[in-house]
């Protein structure tokens, strides 16, 4: 699976009294690197929804390393890890200079606007791996 880096300066707003990047943040920076490692592949996040497809989180984790701190660059690396069927899921690493602080899951599942599962048609399936995989 392709890997995609996007890159992300830390905020003062993201960090907690010790100087530490929040822990919930980095939560928020895996939908950041999901959404634009979707989006590098020409296809946008809202593409999909325009489709009638949503793709709510199922499952996270996140391990933390070492802290980020206010104005570190980051490097957000996101890989797919999994897609079968109506599951898609993806892999996270947070850098800094190239040393890993935080490693990372998501777990998702296509569903409809009620959130009921979709099943993706042939060509919408053939249509996100071309485009994701």
């Amino acid at each position: 699976m392709r890997a995609f880096d996007y890159e992300h300066r830390v905020t003062y707003a993201e960090t907690d009294r010790m100087g530490f990047v929040y822990y919930a943040n980095y939560l928020i920076y895996f939908e950041i690197g999901r959404t634009e490692y979707i989006r590098s592949s020409g296809m946008a996040y809202k593409d999909l929804e325009d489709m009638g497809y949503m793709l709510p989180v199922l499952e996270a984790s996140c391990k933390y390393l070492k802290p980020a701190r206010y104005d570190d660059v980051l490097t957000i690396r996101t890989t797919i890890s999994e897609f079968k069927g109506i599951r898609l899921g993806f892999s996270y690493e947070i850098l800094r200079d190239g040393i890993k602080l935080v490693e990372g899951t998501t777990d998702h599942a296509f569903v409809d606007t009620e959130g009921r599962p979709r099943k993706l048609s042939p060509e919408i399936q053939e249509k996100i791996k071309k485009a994701l995989v």
